[in-house]
């Protein structure tokens, strides 16, 4: 058995997919779009085979600012197989403008990580 996709809602379709291709190589299928259910939404594959499904639709509310700590999803990871990935892409999304949620460490279960959140506030951690 295993995950065979996480889904989030977004604002913008376009903005979040082009940053998951830009920072993770995601690879997006077809756009798909329900006029109906006002529903559109496109899968992120990943090299590994895990999936990401990025919706809208126009009657989910806005979340302004940082996403605080609520119930359901808290965050995904990325493993990037070292630590030096790890700083660099952290490094990476400082330059580019993106704020680091939590800078690179090892965490008291034994992870080398750093959180970063995307241009709507999910929260990200990059492991090794």
């Amino acid at each position: 058995m295993r995950i065979e996709h996480l889904a989030i809602w977004v604002n913008d379709l376009e903005v979040m997919k082009k940053f998951y291709h830009k920072y993770f190589n995601a690879q997006s299928g077809e756009k798909y779009n329900n006029k109906k259910k006002q529903f559109t939404s496109y899968f992120l594959s990943f090299e590994n085979g895990a999936r990401l499904e990025i919706m809208h639709r126009s009657d989910i509310a806005k979340q302004i600012g940082k996403k605080e700590l609520i119930q359901g999803l808290a965050h995904f990871a990325v493993s990037v197989g070292s630590k030096e990935k790890v700083n660099q892409m952290t490094e990476l999304f400082r330059t580019d403008g993106f704020e680091i949620f939590g800078e690179p460490r090892t965490t008291g279960d034994g992870y080398y990580e750093s959180v970063i959140l995307d241009p709507e506030g999910n929260h990200i951690e990059i492991t090794v």
